[in-house]
């Protein structure tokens, strides 16, 4: 069974970075494209970042586009979020996620880590 792993959330201040990891276990897996998403208490779901498991045509939300970047480490079947200047706005549990499709949509996507809490102070 294929897992996805998130890890590198945490409470931070405003303007600052945080780097998030979500690292597949379990038997290989290659899907073709790796999202992350986001949801702040209330809200939906909302896209992030994508990219191709070869690298190619990372895409991000106009929100946190020149901010944030999305890379992956095909030898050790990660994906990153490199965030920074963060805002108070960012605050939300991070999801990884993987699919087939390219996609903004959650509902596109098959498999989900149990996300991690990134917190922002103003």
């Amino acid at each position: 069974q294929v897992q996805l792993v998130e890890s590198g959330g945490g409470l931070v201040q405003a303007g600052d970075s945080l780097r998030l990891s979500c690292a597949a276990s379990g038997r290989t897996f290659s899907s073709s494209v790796r999202g992350w998403f986001r949801q702040a208490p209330g809200k939906e779901r909302e896209f992030v970042a994508r990219i191709y498991w070869s690298g190619d045509m990372p895409y991000y939300a106009d929100s946190v586009k020149g901010r944030f970047t999305i890379s992956r480490d095909a030898a050790k079947n990660t994906v990153y979020l490199q965030m920074n200047s963060l805002k108070p706005e960012d605050t939300a549990v991070y999801y990884c996620a993987a699919g087939y499709s390219r996609s903004s949509y959650p509902r596109d996507y098959d498999l989900w880590g149990q996300g991690t809490q990134v917190t922002v102070s103003s």
